[in-house]
């Protein structure tokens, strides 16, 4: 079922729309995403470039290979995806949805690049931000309140 789901920078100055018709996403591991995101993967929706709608200030984009480009937030750095620059399709990342729960794993990417160790996390210890007693005591100070 055809959905319309939103999402954005963490500043909140680059905004979309995407039209999304399954929960299917997938793990990139490659090498150049590694280092585009500084993570050791990127967890990435695929949709048609014509399926989204940049809603307030369009994106900016950094030609990351003579095939590619993505597009991200030059006010707070946020990335927001992947598109070939001759392809139909382009990718979002899942954590800048709105929501981000509703997609679930479906492959992996990259697997050449891919580390192991960083799959199953299942066995480590667990912490929440609302525990962290400096955390909280930062934000409190600061702002009154924890952020979502």
């Amino acid at each position: 079922m055809m959905k319309i789901m939103e999402g954005g920078c963490q500043c909140g100055r680059v905004r979309y729309g995407a039209q999304v018709d399954n929960d299917e996403a997938y793990l990139c591991h490659c090498r150049m995403c590694q280092r585009a995101t500084g993570g050791v993967s990127i967890a990435f929706k695929n949709l048609p470039k014509a399926a989204v709608q940049w809603t307030d200030a369009p994106p900016d984009w950094y030609q990351s290979s003579p095939i590619a480009r993505r597009p991200f937030c030059a006010h707070c750095g946020t990335s927001l995806g992947f598109a070939f620059v001759d392809g139909e399709n382009m990718d979002l990342t899942v954590g800048s949805f709105d929501d981000p729960a509703y997609f679930r794993p479906s492959h992996h990417f990259g697997a050449e690049s891919l580390h192991e160790a960083w799959l199953d996390t299942s066995a480590l210890p667990r912490y929440r931000c609302d525990e962290h007693k400096g955390l909280v005591e930062r934000w409190m100070k600061s702002v009154g309140k924890i952020p979502d």
